[in-house]
């Protein structure tokens, strides 16, 4: 019996340094309760995680079964307009996203003091303000699915790899996992930088629709990958200042992140080392053969 309370009491301690530490009173979880706080759970697709697994169970069957099968003995789609329009507005989406954190004073200010010790779930408008930022920001994750499905329709299914297909389907679980259960401060400035890359990288891939002749000049390809790998690493240096500095977040967050940003970079550096450096070896090494 014994040895059973002092499990308990260990799972409690463990529990508790996950969750929200916030005021005194509120150490033994996240409070939910103010009004702006409650409303979440009567947003569109947040009352249950029923409608994402449905989303993602879609998803993964069409482009890894029923697409290639639709597609198969087919020609490619001609979708120059609608990835045009596609990639258009997520660009100003994005766009969008970071000037909801840059473009409001409070915001920028609350970050700025309290980046290591926010303050309770009871202000209700900056309260409302991050949930409200934070659904958008995870239905913006359900929209890129799309990138894709074009995939599959443009019969581009070398494209759909293991980082894409991770990539795309993780961010949707997990955005809607991190505004569902715990609406961690340092949630924001993670998926501004974020926003912020998408706002490049889809700047890229709405020239590159225009065709070959503005294709042409769009060299700077491979820095979006750099860009990329640059923002895994500054998840991983802000969330270990968190730790370092025992901030009073959610800690289950930040291991959260620390753990999707190393498995990120490990496969995007796996990515660039293929599609660049490799390519780049391969040159060279027949350059010197045909000398």
């Amino acid at each position: 019996m014994g040895n059973y309370l002092t499990q308990v009491a260990a799972m409690a301690e463990i529990t508790q340094k996950l969750t929200w530490p916030g005021d005194e009173h509120l150490k033994t979880g996240v409070d939910f309760s103010s009004p702006s706080d409650k409303i979440v759970d009567d947003w569109l697709m947040m009352s249950n995680g029923t409608p994402i697994i449905l989303i993602l169970a879609a998803y993964l069957y069409f482009i890894l079964y029923l697409g290639p099968r639709l597609m198969e003995g087919r020609k490619p789609f001609d979708l120059k307009y609608v990835m045009i329009i596609y990639n258009l507005y997520n660009v100003v989406f994005s766009c969008w996203l970071c000037w909801q954190l840059i473009g409001d004073v409070e915001a920028m200010s609350y970050i700025y003091h309290h980046q290591c010790t926010p303050k309770n779930r009871h202000i209700n408008n900056l309260v409302y303000k991050m949930n409200s930022s934070s659904w958008f920001y995870f239905v913006s994750k359900i929209v890129e699915l799309l990138d894709t499905v074009f995939f599959v329709l443009r019969k581009k299914q070398n494209q759909v790899t293991v980082l894409h297909v991770y990539h795309h389907a993780n961010m949707v679980a997990s955005t809607w996992a991190y505004l569902k259960y715990i609406r961690g401060e340092q949630g924001l400035l993670i998926g501004f930088v974020n926003s912020f890359v998408h706002i490049v990288m889809y700047s890229y891939y709405l020239l590159a629709a225009f065709g070959p002749r503005v294709q042409k000049y769009l060299w700077w390809k491979k820095y979006i990958t750099k860009l990329q790998l640059a923002q895994f690493i500054f998840v991983l240096s802000y969330c270990a200042y968190l730790l370092i500095k025992n901030c009073q977040f959610p800690k289950g967050l930040t291991y959260y992140a620390v753990f999707q940003a190393t498995v990120f970079l490990i496969l995007f550096m796996n990515f660039y080392r293929k599609a660049y450096l490799q390519k780049k070896l391969n040159k060279e090494i027949v350059k010197n053969k045909s000398s």
